[in-house]
Formats: structure tokens, C-alpha cells, sequence
């Protein structure tokens, strides 16, 4: 399926030319047929002689509705410039022309009309001339030039003819597995309700297919599907298509909104992209400019960030960052056109290059541009290279997504990326969720990891390691992001975890005048091991941190907040408790008191632990072994 736009200057013939080749005329509005002239988009088709079936996007030419023009002329495999025989090139031509060179659209047939209004073959040899050299340097100028009068129907079967050659050399849509139709039109049927149409990218639609409208992010489901007005269970890619959606009313979409399927795309407010400025432009635009943004069939207002320079003048090229009023739907690879709002004029177009930039870039950043041209011009290899890094840590599925390859150059390009270690599995397997990173991400986000620990052993020298959540929150990483490359760390020794995250050469030290102050303490609690001093004089005698990290090397056992026992005491104290329920089947708060000659508040304290840990449990008064 095939889908072809018109362009050129208002009542240059393009709906009676398309009424000619198809038997439909494409103003279906009252105003449009009032005024013979189209302004909104129309839409016809015909099945050329091989059989195959060509939709037909018939755009407005005058001026005042040129926006409009861009809505559907975005999605075609080819064009049809139309220009008058009686009045040859005018300003909506020159226009158009821009339009589809800033297109990339270099299928194209130049169709002479009106030629019934031109007896004279040696005026339009003339005209001929004044179009190849408006041609030139575009990327139409090899484009045949072909005369027709839809009046006196001459020449229309060449047109056909020559129309089927240059479709039959087009290579068929890419069909991604992600389906992106660009809402261009949306009413509403008795007995069917919602109806959307576009032109369909990416991917297959299917009746049943649950769908996503972006940016408003409602979900519908495909009730029927219908191309040149026949019903068919799956649209193709390149397809002039008809979806009827149930479950969104069609007050909730608009022009320019994306059906798609959900999960699969995001709206952005912000992208990169190249631009190339018109030569004839009125004044060179400024950074912080505002802008009228068009892709797709969606138009938005923009502020235009220009990156590495100050000013872009006439003729120029040079990237930018947009920064959208409203968040729209494009990806890498989308060709866009940019308007100036107040006095309207098209100021030039390009593609984009990054659909979802991590931010705001510094405008002179090197590093930004070089990046930029890497995407631009890069190969595949490239191309998944910088979108993993521009990612950072990202599933294998969005870096796809991002990257814009095919299947079959994805893998490709994946596969040579991990040989050669510039990408980087963190959870060893190539699944579409499986979280992946480049090599120099890797890098970054790990110098940081052991930076930040390293960071806090110096500040904590007598903590065994950081606490597990207090690293996430200083990283700044979703949770499983962070779980699986700190396991990746862990896995290649450049961590350690018990209760917190540690380096492996990491180890307690005492100074010396701390290890005689411990020594100190040891001897009070060797002199009196069941009734220990209180946490508070342990503080005092050797610090609150010294303290901690003995209890962190089980030097010390904390039963409750206020009892210390040395390990060695616990341990003993822990076998006479157990010998004694054996003996007696059980052991009572003043039995513990009377077997260590110590007070309640002790004994106490440590069976209460002892239950705590799962060693005893209570019964009525008394402790069992549980």
C-alpha cells in the first residue's frame, strides 16, 4: 500500500487532477467546494494498472492554510507537484518545493496542468526550463516533468504510467512491531462511534489490538479497520488507514495526537535535532526564539535552543534542542519542519535526531555535538552506541526502541557491541527487559558507586560499610537499576555486602590511643562481666562511634539499648541459661538472676534478647528452649 501527496499553489488543479485520476473529488467540505479550493486535507485513491492500490493526500495550496498542508504531507512515499500551465511557478510552489527538499521526499512527478489553457508548446518548453532550474539543487531535480489536462483528460494515462514506475522502485515500509499512526483526521460514525485515520508506520494494526492514544495517554480498543474504505482485519505499514476505536469519545482526540500500541512509545517536551535553514528566509533566527514545530501530523510551539552557536543565518545548517510547549510523539529519524508564528514563513526543517535527550544541554558542551553528529551519520553500531549511552542504564527493548534500527541491525549491532565490550549485559542474557549499559556508562556509574563508599569509609573509618539504602539515595538510581549493577560489583569483587556495602580491603583500625581506651573498658567489664557498665559510661569511656564498631564486630553483644555483654560472657551465659532448662525443663527471671548474682535489669534484659533471636520462648513466668 502506497501513499502519494499533492503540492503546489492554490487552483493549480490538484482536486480536479485528482477527481481525474481517481473519480473522487477530495473537498468533502461545504466552505471547500463553495470557494474551489481545498482547506483541509482531502483524500482519494486509485488502483494503478499492476494492481496495486495508491491512497492520495490532497493538501491546500493557498497560503493561509499551508499549516494544514503539513498535517498529511509528512507520511507519503511520493509526491505530485502541480503546477499551472497558464500561470507556471508562484510563491505556494516554491513553498511546497521547500517543504517536500526539507522532506527528504525525492520521489516526485512534476505535473504540468492545465495544458488545455496553454496551446503554445513553445511556452511550456520555456516553463519546463523555469521548473528544472527552481529544481535544482533540491532533492526533486531529477524528477520527470509530465503534462496533463484533466479537462480534456491528455496525458493522464502517462501520469498513471509513470506513477506506477516510480512506486514499483520505492522499497516497502519497515514494519518495526511498533505501529505509529499520526491522527490526521477524527470523526465520528452512526453505529461505529470514534473513527481516526493517518497514515500508518512502524508496524501492523489488528482489529481486537488494544491501543494507546498519546500524549493524553487514553487506551481503546481496534473495533474494525478499514483502507480506501474496505474493511480489513490488519492495516499494513505505509497504508492509508481508517481505525474505528471503541472506548475513547471523540472529543478526547485531536490533529496530531498518536495512535499506538501501548507501552511502546512516550510523548516528549523536549528533542534534538539538525536543522537547515531556507536561503530565502526574511531574518536569521537567535537562540531562545519561539517557533511553530510540525511532525508528523502534530504542530506545536517551541523554544529553539541553539547548540555551539549564537545565531543561524539563511542557507545555514546547525543543531538545536526544542523545548515544547505541549509534549508530542516523534522518534529518531522523524523529518519535522519549523515555522516562524508572527509574520507566518517556513524557516527550513530537518530530522530528528535524539526524541528523548537525558535534558538540557550546555549549549557549547563538545561532547553534546559530537554525540549529536555520531546519531546523524553514525552506522548502526554507532547509532546503538550513543542511544545506550545516552540511556545510560536502559532495557534492551528501549535502547531498540531509542536506536530506530530494524530488527536484524540491532542484533547485529548489539551482538558486535558486546564482543567488543562497549556494551555491557548486567544480567547476562539478551532478553527485551534485560537491563544493559554501555561500557563508559558503566564506568561512570561505578567510579561513582566506589567513589561514594569510599567517600564514606574515610568519613566512617570505624563503620564496617554504608548502609544499602543510603548508597541508592546518594546514586540517584531506580531500585532495580541499582540492585543489579551493585550485584554486578559484588560478582567482580569491587564490593562487598553483609548488612552494608563495603570495599573488600576495608577493615576496622583502631588508633592507638583508641585501643587503650577499649582496653580500658574490656577490664571493667572483665571485673564484673554480668552487671556491665551502661551503654552511657561505655560512651563516655571511648566514644560513641569506637563503641558502635564494637558492636559491629560482635565484640560486644547489645541486648537491649542500654546492656552490653562481651561476646565471651554472652556466649557463656547463653550455655548455662540452655544447660539449665534442660536440667529443669524451664527457667524463671529470678532463677537467671540467681545463677550470674546479678539484678533483675540484666537478667531481664537478656532473656528478653534470648526471645528475640528466636533461642527461648516464653511460657506463663517462665523460658523454654524453643
Amino acid at each position: 500500500m502506497r501513499v502519494i501527496g499533492t503540492a503546489g499553489h492554490v487552483d493549480h488543479g490538484k482536486s480536479t487532477l485528482i477527481e481525474a485520476l481517481t473519480g473522487t473529488h477530495p473537498d468533502r467540505l461545504k466552505e471547500e467546494q463553495a470557494r474551489e479550493m481545498t482547506i483541509e486535507l482531502g483524500f482519494g485513491w486509485l488502483t494503478l494498472p499492476n494492481g496495486e492500490e495508491v491512497g492520495i493526500v490532497d493538501v491546500p495550496g493557498h497560503r493561509d492554510f499551508i499549516e494544514n498542508m503539513l498535517a498529511g504531507i509528512g507520511g507519503i512515499d511520493a509526491a505530485l507537484l502541480i503546477i499551472a500551465a497558464d500561470e507556471g511557478i508562484m510563491p505556494q510552489t516554491k513553498e511546497h518545493l521547500a517543504i517536500l527538499d526539507l522532506l527528504g521526499i525525492s520521489s516526485a512527478l512534476i505535473v504540468l496542468t492545465k495544458t488545455d489553457l496553454a496551446s503554445d508548446s513553445s511556452w511550456l518548453d520555456l516553463l519546463e526550463l523555469d521548473i528544472r532550474q527552481a529544481l535544482n539543487n533540491t532533492t526533486l531535480r531529477d524528477s520527470p516533468i509530465l503534462r496533463v489536462s484533466a479537462k480534456n483528460k491528455t496525458g493522464i494515462e502517462s501520469l498513471i504510467t509513470n506513477l506506477q514506475s516510480l512506486l514499483e522502485n520505492k522499497p516497502n515500509r519497515q514494519n518495526l512491531n511498533r505501529p505509529r499512526l499520526p491522527i490526521d483526521r477524527v470523526f465520528s460514525m452512526g453505529g461505529f462511534g470514534t473513527v481516526v485515520t493517518g497514515t500508518l508506520s512502524d508496524g501492523e494494526l489488528k482489529v481486537g489490538d488494544e491501543i494507546e492514544i498519546l500524549p493524553s495517554r487514553l487506551k481503546g480498543r481496534i473495533r474494525g479497520l478499514q483502507t480506501h474504505k474496505k474493511k480489513e482485519e490488519i492495516a499494513s505499514p505505509g497504508s492509508r488507514t481508517a481505525v474505528n476505536v471503541s472506548g475513547v469519545e471523540i472529543d478526547s482526540i485531536q490533529r496530531g495526537d498518536v495512535l499506538v500500541h501501548p507501552n511502546q512509545y512516550q510523548a516528549t517536551r523536549r528533542m534534538d535535532a539538525k536543522l537547515n535553514l531556507l536561503k530565502d528566509i526574511s531574518t536569521s533566527i537567535q537562540h531562545g526564539d519561539e517557533v511553530k514545530f510540525f511532525v508528523g501530523a502534530s504542530e506545536s510551539i517551541a523554544t529553539l535552543r541553539l547548540l555551539g552557536i549564537e545565531e543561524l543565518k539563511a542557507g545555514e545548517q546547525g543543531w538545536i534542542q526544542l523545548e515544547l510547549r505541549e509534549p508530542i510523539l516523534a522518534v529518531r529519524g522523524d523529518r519535522y519542519i519549523l515555522r516562524r508564528p508572527s509574520p507566518s514563513e517556513t524557516l527550513g526543517g530537518g530530522i530528528v535526531v535524539d526524541h528523548q535527550p537525558k535534558g538540557r544541554h550546555k549549549r557549547f558542551d563538545e561532547n553534546v555535538l559530537k554525540s549529536l553528529e555520531s546519531l546523524s551519520h553514525g552506522s548502526p553500531v554507532d547509532i546503538l552506541l550513543e542511544a545506550a549511552s545516552a540511556l545510560g542504564v536502559a532495557s534492551v527493548k528501549d535502547i531498540q526502541t531509542k536506536s530506530r534500527l530494524d530488527s536484524e541491525q540491532f542484533e547485529n549491532a548489539l551482538e558486535d557491541l558486546i564482543l567488543n565490550q562497549q556494551i555491557i549485559l548486567l544480567e547476562g542474557n539478551k532478553k527485551p527487559e534485560s537491563l544493559v549499559t554501555s561500557f563508559s556508562e558503566l564506568q561512570k556509574v561505578k567510579s561513582k558507586i566506589l567513589q561514594t563508599v569510599d567517600d564514606y569509609h574515610k568519613q566512617y573509618r570505624l563503620r564496617s560499610g554504608m548502609p544499602k539504602e543510603e548508597l541508592k539515595n546518594k546514586i540517584k538510581l531506580a531500585a532495580k537499576t541499582f540492585n543489579i549493577i551493585l550485584n554486578f560489583l559484588i560478582t567482580n569483587y569491587e564490593l562487598r555486602i553483609t548488612d552494608t556495602v563495603s570495599k573488600p580491603e576495608h577493615e576496622i583500625k583502631f588508633t592507638q590511643p583508641e585501643q587503650a581506651a577499649v582496653k580500658n573498658l574490656m577490664r571493667k567489664f572483665e571485673s564484673n562481666p554480668y552487671s556491665t557498665p551502661s551503654v552511657k559510661e561505655c560512651q563516655t569511656d571511648v566514644g560513641e562511634e569506637v563503641l558502635n564498631a564494637l558492636i559491629e564486630t560482635a565484640e560486644f553483644i547489645a541486648v537491649s539499648q542500654d546492656v552490653l555483654f562481651r561476646k565471651k560472657d554472652y556466649d557463656d551465659m547463653l550455655e548455662k541459661i540452655k544447660k539449665h532448662i534442660k536440667q529443669n525443663n524451664q527457667i524463671t527471671l529470678a532463677e537467671a538472676r540467681d545463677i550470674f548474682k546479678t539484678t533483675r535489669k540484666y537478667a531481664q534484659a537478656l532473656l528478653e534478647y534470648l526471645d528475640s533471636v528466636n533461642i527461648t520462648i516464653r511460657d506463663g513466668d517462665a523460658r523454654k528452649l524453643k
